[in-house]
C-alpha cells in the first residue's frame, strides 16, 4: 500500500519547500549510468530502471531534435583497481565496471552519437572530480534537463551538485529509475522538496516549444 503523503506535503509546502524553479535559457540533457549493467537485475539493476531506459529513448530523439547539449555518464574504474575509492569499498563490485567492460558500456538504443559528451566518474556524481560542470558552463547551460539510473543514489547526486554549482535541475520522473520502488518514489519527492523540479516527459514535452 502506499503511504498517504499529502500530511508531509502540506508540512513542506508550509515551510516554504517544493517551489519550482521552471526552465530558463539553453537547456541540457544529462543522462546518467544508463549502462549494461545496471540494465541487468542480475547485476546492479531491477525495479523500473528498464521502463526508465526505454522512456529516455524518446527524450534524448526530442533532445538531438532540438539541438541540445547532451552529457552521458559511465563509472569507469582501472582495470587493476588502482583508482578504488570510498564508493568501491562499500560496493566492491563497482570495480568492475572497467573502460572495457561490456557491463559499463551505454545501453545500445541510448548508444552516444558524435558531439555528445561521455563523462567517466568514479563516485556516485557525475560532477565530482569531473570536468562537467565547466562543460555545462561552456555550453551556456542553465536548466539541466536528468534522466538515468539510480533514483536514490547517482541520480540524487548528481542532482544535489547541479543544483549546488548553479544549475535548474529538471528530473523527468519516469525517464530515471532505481532497483528499488520505494527509494526511487521517496528520492523523488525528497529532490522535488530540495533540489530540482520533478515532471514527467509528457508534460516536459508540452512546455517545450516545437517538441
Amino acid at each position: 500500500m502506499t503511504p498517504d503523503t499529502s500530511r508531509d506535503e502540506d508540512r513542506y509546502r508550509k515551510q516554504g519547500f517544493g517551489n519550482e524553479m521552471g526552465m530558463v535559457g539553453r537547456i541540457g540533457l544529462l543522462i546518467i549510468d544508463f549502462v549494461n549493467g545496471f540494465a541487468d537485475p542480475e547485476a546492479f539493476g531491477g525495479g523500473n530502471i528498464p521502463q526508465a531506459i526505454d522512456r529516455t529513448r524518446i527524450l534524448l530523439a526530442h533532445a538531438r531534435r532540438l539541438g541540445w547539449k547532451v552529457a552521458h555518464t559511465r563509472i569507469v574504474f582501472a582495470d587493476d583497481g588502482s583508482d578504488a575509492n570510498i564508493f568501491s569499498l562499500k560496493v566492491p563490485t563497482m570495480l568492475g565496471l572497467t573502460e572495457t567492460s561490456p557491463a559499463s558500456a551505454i545501453v545500445p538504443e541510448l548508444a552516444p552519437v558524435q558531439g555528445e559528451y561521455v563523462v567517466r566518474k568514479t563516485s556516485p556524481s557525475a560532477f565530482a572530480g569531473t570536468p562537467l560542470a565547466a562543460w555545462l558552463v561552456s555550453h551556456g547551460i542553465q536548466t539541466l534537463v536528468v534522466a538515468g539510473c539510480v533514483t536514490s543514489g547517482c541520480v540524487r547526486a548528481s542532482v544535489l551538485d547541479a543544483m549546488q554549482n548553479g544549475f535548474r535541475p529538471i528530473i523527468i520522473s519516469d525517464c530515471v529509475g532505481d532497483r528499488a520502488i520505494g527509494p526511487h518514489e521517496a528520492n523523488l519527492f525528497d529532490m522535488a522538496q530540495k533540489c530540482g523540479d520533478v515532471i514527467n516527459l509528457d508534460t516536459l514535452l508540452s512546455r517545450l516549444p516545437n517538441a
